[in-house]
Parts: C-alpha cells; structure tokens; sequence
C-alpha cells in the first residue's frame, strides 16, 4: 500500500532538486580565466592556488603569466590523469576518504559564532569582578510548587535588596548555600571560565555596585552583586606542600598542623629542597609526588586565600608562609607568572580558541552550525502527525515487533533532505540506542527527535560538505588533484625515465657536453650522531682502520652513517674550512637539521674541471631526460587538450590577490 505521504515528499524533493540547480547554475556564472578542452577554471580558484604558492611575490602582471603557465601544465596532467581514470584506483579512493576524514572537523564549526565567543573571551579576560551571591536551591525534579516557593523567596530577597538592606546581610538570610552564614555570600575574585557560562553571563551584565534580578538555572535560582572589579591578575602556576587537617577539626589540632608547616617553611628557609619536602610531607594526594606542582590555573579555581597568596607571590620561586584554608596549611611556591593578554593578536586567539572549543559554551557555536545547515540543506521533516509519531515509537518500545500504526511504517520517510532520505526504521534504531530504559528518566520523545534531526543533519552535512564549504572543497579538490598529478607523473615520467636505459644513453650522448666536474675529490663521508661518536671513529680511523674503514663504521652501530664516492667539493663537509689535501681528515661539522656531526677522509684531489663519464653523470642524465620527456608530454597535452585564457579577465586580476 502506498504511504499518503510520499506524494507530498516527491514533490517536495523536485522542489529541492530544482533549487539546487538553481544554486549549481548561479555558482557557473563565476569568471572563467581559461579552459582545458571546455572545462572552465575560474578566476577565484587560480587567485587562491597563487597565494597559496606564491607567498611573498608581488601579484604583477608578470608574476601572474609566469604562475598561470606553471597551472595550466599542472591541470593539464591532472586532465590526463582523470582520461585514463587513476581517480577510479582503490589507493587513490582511500588516500582520499582519509584525508576528507581527518581535515572535515575543522570545517565543522560555525565560524561567525566561534569568532565571536573567542573575542567575548578576550574582553572579559581583561577584568577581575569581586562577586556575592545569593542562591535560592531548587530540589531534583521539582515540581511547579517547588519552584514558585523558590520564586517566592528568592523575589522576597530581592525585595529586600531594593528597600536598601544590605546584601551581605539579605544574603545571610535567605541564601540556601551553608557557607552564606558565615561568608555573607562573598564568593571572591572570579575571572572567565570561572562560572557556567550562562552564570558568567549574569555576573558580567552588572556594573560595579549592581546586583541581579532573580536568574533561573537548573539548580535554582540565583542573585549575583559586583562588589568592585580589577585589572585581570593572569595566570600562575605554583607547587604546594600541604599540611591538612579534617573538617571540623578542633583548635588544637589545627594549631599543631601549624607549628608543623611552620617548621617545614623554616627548613626551607634555610634552603631546604621544596620538591623534596612535598614528597615528604605534603598531604595533597595528586600532587606530592611530582614535587607538588599543580596545573597552572587562574582566578576562581582555588579558595580564595590560596589564590590570593599564591598572585601576591612576587616573582618565580619566591615562597609563601603557611597560609590558612578549610583544608589545612598550605606553603606555595610560585613556578612562574603568565599575564593576561592585551592584544588580540594571533597568539591570544589561538590559545582562547582552544579554550572555547573545551568549554561548554562551544554548544552555542554548535547550534548556531545546525541553523545554518537547517536552511542550507533544506532539511525537511515529513508531514507526519506528531502524536501518530510518538505512538509508534512508544510502541515499537514496548514491543519490537510492532511492525506499523495507521499509515505508518518501519520505511516510512522522517526526514529528508535533496540527497539522501531517514527512515522510520533508522529513527527507531537511533531512539532505542539513546532512550532510557526506565519510563520518566531523561529526554521526552519530542527533544529526543530533535536530538536525532541534529545528527542527522550534521552527519549529512559532513558527508555533503563539499558542496556547501567552498574553502573546503578547494583543499578536497587540491589534495586529490595533487595525488593524481603525483600517480602520472611516476607513470609517465619518472618510472619511465629511470627504466629507459637505452634513452638515457642516447640522451647522454647527445648532450654530453652538459656534464662536467667541478673542482671534486674521492672521498669518504661519515655522518655521526653526536661530536663524541665522530672523535672515536675517527680516532680508530686514524689508529690504523681506515683501510677497512666500513667494517670499522658498521662495528659502531647504527649511530655512524658512511659512504665512499666522487664529489665536488661543495658536497664534501669541512671543505668550507680550507682547499682539502689527500690522505687527511676535514674538520667536523654540525649539521643543525638533526644535530648530527659530519667530516670526511680525502682519498684523491682533482682540482681540473673534467668532463663526467655516463656513470658518473647518470643521476643528472635521469633528472634531465625526465624534463625532456615531461616537455614532449605537454606539449602532445596541449594538442589533445587546447587551452583558451581569457586575456580580459588575465589582465583585470588585482594587484592584491583574494585570501
């Protein structure tokens, strides 16, 4: 039996259809710069592969000729390799999907929003805010009651702000957190990332001196004061020994846990190691036995008298005297300082990015992503009855093999999008997978669609991304051309070359006058891991093993790499030191790449320019051949494929190109 509702899914998948059609007709009208056999080459796309490979050069009208020469021979070999179908090669396909794999996250992002959370971050960061805080709980799963009760007081509270009572005070009166008693709801410096952000958000609304209407979170509800604000103290990283001692614990206790934290400070006063004494004596389980070095962390992350003890700190390795917490004594030693950034340059953005992308937060640049990819992809769900939606699911929960309700089936149509439709079926499996298995806990039917709607929007965008990513399909595109390029050439040029013994003789003998000697020597080449190793090989050399010289190289293991040969004397280390002389030894040189150490023993000197033998010659011979054969292959590429460059657009490219 047909489903009513494919008619009306048909048609809306011919509207989306022509759409896109409509979107891939618009992106044709791009300026073309030229063709290959037909096929069109835009001007945006050779403007991002030169500044791409063109990093420094001035975008002139000769720059730009000489560049779009090299890109067309390049696109050229590229057109041959798709004729004779390498990108059909399993290799290529895989080598390909890895790469589509592994560089799609980072265009999986919403880049407007990111933005602006990074730069959000980099202005709060600049100040400190000194918050109190009244906090008005509500009880797990609360009822209607629950919360108008925890209204109720927390507007009674408010109230009370606005008639003019202190808020310390109101606060010790209404506020449900234990510590409010005592504290006055002072909670202390706080910085970004100190609070959830939607808290953060509501303490840095307030200006100094202002305090919040009643904020609603999932715990309950709260009212922030900004009791006085100041420059970001940064970040610090110190190492603590700490002396505890249990909640609650009575005077005496606590001051012989005193006396003892002041008799380790004292030792360290007297230079005793502090790495050491942590070990000993620090009751910090993850920290002492790495010298109790904590994370570098900044305001808001310790109670308030350690940070403020551990920021009064005055330079690297100054030590604290034992400073009181509820956990104990504790000595601090400051490792080192990092200030707050104060321009927004690449540097900063990048490390608060990073700290964006781990927080929360980033849940805000992740919807902002869904939204786009909503109406770029045209994401449609299936007229379907909500309620008809929910019965079936909850039926097909109780009993798996529940097979159909109404017009509904396992094949019916959820969610569609212009390339790829979600069946009941999937929609099933997904909620089964994710739905608890105890009735009352968790996400209703209604937000667990919705939760799968987003997945599925993100998985078909990613699978999709190249045609709504522009930047990304290039990078796609240049990685796969490039494959192709490399597949081709080994097939035409390289492999050939380096095959072609009688072509290589030929070409030889034909321009054997090319292939000369410099200035050269025999010799032999050592390359040694370090200066300690170059000094014992040579030393054996010189106490008589030079004679059998590779037996003495290969004894010393792998960390002596030796060669034998005829170079010119820019090839051999230590020449730049002075003209060598046969039967001695160059001096050593580092080779800062690796930090390896190279010399050389000479064998013979040929100070005459002399002409090269085949065999000496033959890796030039091989590099040169592949040239020429290249050259032959292009220019049969241009007979088979004719090139067209559009002079008025080649002439109209900016003087500074697109990035």
């Amino acid at each position: 039996m047909q489903n009513p509702n494919d008619n009306r899914l048909l048609n809306n998948r011919v509207i989306l259809f022509c759409i896109l059609l409509l979107v891939t007709s618009c992106g044709l009208k791009a300026q073309t710069l030229f063709t290959i056999d037909g096929t069109p080459v835009s001007k945006e796309e050779f403007l991002k592969a030169f500044t791409k490979n063109n990093n420094g050069v001035a975008a002139t009208d000769k720059a730009y000729r000489d560049y779009l020469e090299l890109y067309i021979r390049y696109k050229l070999k590229v057109k041959a390799a798709y004729a004779a179908q390498l990108d059909t090669l399993p290799a290529q396909r895989t080598e390909l999907q890895n790469f589509r794999s592994q560089v799609a996250d980072t265009y999986m992002k919403d880049q407007e929003s990111l933005d602006r959370l990074v730069k959000e971050v980099f202005v709060r960061g600049q100040k400190d805010i000194r918050l109190a805080h009244i906090y008005i709980a509500l009880p797990k799963n609360a009822s209607p009651a629950d919360t108008l009760r925890a209204y109720e007081k927390a507007m009674a509270a408010y109230n009370e702000l606005k008639k003019g009572k202190n808020f310390g005070q109101t606060a010790a009166g209404f506020s449900d957190d234990p510590t409010a008693k005592l504290n006055k709801g002072e909670i202390g410096y706080i910085t970004v990332f100190s609070l959830p952000y939607e808290l953060e958000n509501l303490a840095w609304s307030l200006g100094p001196g202002q305090w919040s209407k009643p904020y609603r979170s999932k715990g309950g509800y709260h009212i922030f004061k900004n009791e006085g604000e100041r420059k970001a103290l940064g970040r610090v990283k110190v190492a603590q020994i700490l002396l505890s001692f249990p909640p609650g614990a009575p005077a005496p206790v606590r001051e012989a846990v005193r006396q003892k934290a002041d008799s380790i400070y004292g030792l360290l006063q007297l230079g005793g190691d502090f790495a050491a004494l942590a070990r000993t004596y620090s009751s910090d389980n993850l920290s002492f036995q790495n010298g109790g070095e904590l994370p570098e962390f900044g305001i808001g992350h310790y109670d308030s008298a350690f940070e403020a003890t551990a920021f009064a700190l005055d330079r690297d390795g100054a030590v604290s005297r034992p400073v009181a917490t509820d956990f104990g004594y504790h000595i601090i030693k400051r490792l080192s300082r990092k200030a707050t950034p104060l321009q927004f340059d690449d540097q900063a953005k990048a490390a608060i990015r990073q700290q964006v992308l781990n927080d929360p937060r980033v849940e805000i640049s992740r919807q902002a992503l869904f939204n786009r990819i909503y109406h770029e992809t045209g994401l449609q769900r299936a007229d379907i009855p909500e309620a008809d939606l929910w019965a079936f699911t909850d039926s097909v929960f109780r009993n798996p093999r529940f097979s159909s309700y109404g017009n509904l089936t396992n094949s019916t149509v959820v969610i569609l999008y212009p390339q790829r439709t979600y069946s009941m079926r999937e929609w099933l499996d997904f909620a089964h997978i994710t739905r608890p298995t105890k009735a009352g806990i968790g996400l209703t039917d209604k937000e667990l669609f919705q939760r799968y709607i987003e997945r599925t929007a993100m998985d078909y965008y990613r699978s999709h991304l190249e045609q709504y990513n522009k930047d990304f399909a290039f990078q796609l595109t240049e990685f796969k051309e490039g494959n192709l390029l490399f597949e081709i050439m080994q097939r035409k040029i390289w492999d050939k070359a380096s095959a072609d013994s009688a072509g290589l003789v030929k070409y030889y003998e034909a321009h054997k006058g090319k292939y000369w000697w410099s200035a050269s020597a025999d010799a032999l080449l050592f390359t040694c891991n370090n200066t300690g190793t170059a000094e014992a090989l040579k030393a054996r050399l010189a106490a008589g093993a030079i004679g059998s010289w590779r037996l003495a190289a290969d004894s010393m293991g792998a960390s002596i790499q030796a060669d034998s040969g005829r170079y010119e004397l820019g090839q051999i280390p230590g020449t730049a030191f002075g003209a060598p002389v046969a039967q001695t030894y160059t001096e050593f040189t580092g080779n800062k790449a690796d930090n390896t150490v190279s010399f050389a023993y000479i064998l013979t000197v040929h100070n005459n320019r002399e002409p090269r033998n085949y065999h000496d010659a033959r890796g030039f011979v091989i590099n040169d051949y592949q040239g020429f054969l290249e050259e032959q292959w292009v220019e049969s590429l241009r007979k088979e494929y004719p090139v067209k460059v559009d002079e008025q657009v080649l002439k109209a490219l900016p003087s500074q190109p697109l990035r």
